[in-house]
């Protein structure tokens, strides 16, 4: 039997639809008007000048430019397409255009709302040619055009998540620099705050100033490589690789199962620190905090307990000296990696266990509030899409909102 349409609702292209609603091509949805600018090359950018340099990159902004000559300014907002990135950008700012695959897209304003078309764009899953060119896929597009209010009404509650999603983004960088503070002011004063630092009697070590009661051991006097490896076959059990490690964090954030490698791997155990030696520039430690096999290009690292505490040295990973030298010593050029034979002489400040649980728990406080806000940006995300989806398929109507007038 025949599905019966909603009432007001036609059959299109692009399945059911408003009848008030049309179906476009993607470029008539374009401006005709001809646009020429200069296009600066990649190394021309500065990382200072007047005017930002927009290319196909995901970044943002990805250059400088002073040349007023090169500058686009009108009309704005335009979308900026990575014809071999696929990646879009709205823009409504003066700008300089990047190299060669930087299209400029100037929405017909007499039909699309320029912000709506963009999230629209958004949306669109285009398929990967590598890094060969992607616009004759784009072309290929048609766009479901609401009524120009509706469009705008669509864009504005798109635009409202976005704009808590990089609310937030700004607390978890604010966050983040904030532990980055602490970390080199934790380990070289202790639990102490920013203020009273000063007050604190340091003594000259072999790793610069630190508290006078602090000792200062070798890493392999506070800890050991542990060398233990399994088949992973035998038992199904959590697997860590160094796809699972989040940079400059402690905490595991997912797992794999050993079923799904093949070869030998290092057991660890809990409290274990697992050190990613393969590209230690990539700043990957965490605790374990449960029993498993990890990757043979992960150091897995057992704690001496009585002399440091796990957690402490976790966080000691991700302190920039130790960063810097593990970074230093690596061998190798397709696959740099660092050594426990290297690692293993490098001295750590070390306080009392109190104080390294302190110091830690305060570290742990900052991650946990990072961690939050980071869950809050992915329930954002998620909401995101799933408005951009039942937004663009009128399957959720937002015509009779009220909004602001914009000129956009």
């Amino acid at each position: 039997m025949k599905q019966e349409l909603k009432q007001e609702y036609k059959q299109t292209e692009l399945g059911e639809l408003p009848v008030e609603w049309s179906i476009n091509k993607f470029e008539a949805c374009l401006s005709n008007k001809k646009i020429k600018i200069s296009k600066i090359q990649q190394l021309q950018f500065e990382k200072i000048g007047k005017y930002p340099i927009i290319d196909q990159s995901q970044e943002l902004i990805s250059g400088y430019w002073n040349n007023d000559k090169d500058v686009f300014a009108s009309p704005l907002p335009v979308i900026i397409f990575g014809d071999h990135t696929r990646t879009f950008k709205f823009i409504d700012f003066p700008f300089v255009c990047g190299p060669d695959g930087t299209k400029i897209l100037v929405p017909d304003k007499t039909r699309t709302y320029p912000l709506f078309f963009y999230y629209y764009l958004k949306s669109l899953n285009i398929p990967s040619k590598g890094y060969n060119r992607h616009y004759s896929l784009l072309k290929e597009y048609l766009v479901p055009l609401p009524p120009l209010p509706e469009q705008q009404k669509i864009a504005y509650v798109l635009s409202i998540i976005q704009e808590d999603k990089e609310k937030t983004e700004t607390v978890i960088n604010s966050y983040k620099e904030l532990k980055s503070s602490l970390m080199k002011h934790l380990f070289k004063y202790g639990p102490v705050k920013f203020e009273d630092a000063e007050k604190v009697k340091l003594k000259e070590t072999e790793i610069g100033g630190m508290p006078e009661g602090w000792g200062v051991k070798r890493l392999r006097e506070v800890a050991e490589n542990r060398k233990e490896t399994v088949n992973p076959r035998e038992n199904d059990i959590i697997y860590v690789g160094l796809e699972h490690i989040t940079p400059g964090g402690i905490k595991l954030s997912y797992y794999g199962h050993s079923s799904q490698v093949k070869s030998s791997k290092s057991k660890f155990y809990n409290s274990d620190v697992l050190y990613a030696k393969l590209r230690p520039y990539l700043d990957k430690g965490i605790l374990a905090e449960l029993e498993g096999v990890c990757s043979t290009d992960i150091i897995v690292i057992k704690p001496d307990k009585k002399m440091i505490e796990p957690k402490y040295l976790a966080y000691f990973t991700h302190l920039p000296v130790f960063l810097e030298f593990s970074t230093k010593s690596m061998t190798g050029v397709n696959h740099p990696r660092t050594a426990w034979s290297t690692l293993k002489d490098f001295f750590i400040p070390l306080p009392s266990t109190a104080i390294q649980q302190q110091i830690a728990e305060i570290l742990s406080s900052v991650d946990s509030k990072i961690e939050q806000e980071e869950n809050k940006k992915k329930a954002l995300e998620e909401l995101f899409r799933s408005m951009l989806r039942n937004l663009m398929s009128a399957k959720i109507r937002v015509k009779d909102i009220e909004v602001q007038n914009e000129d956009n």
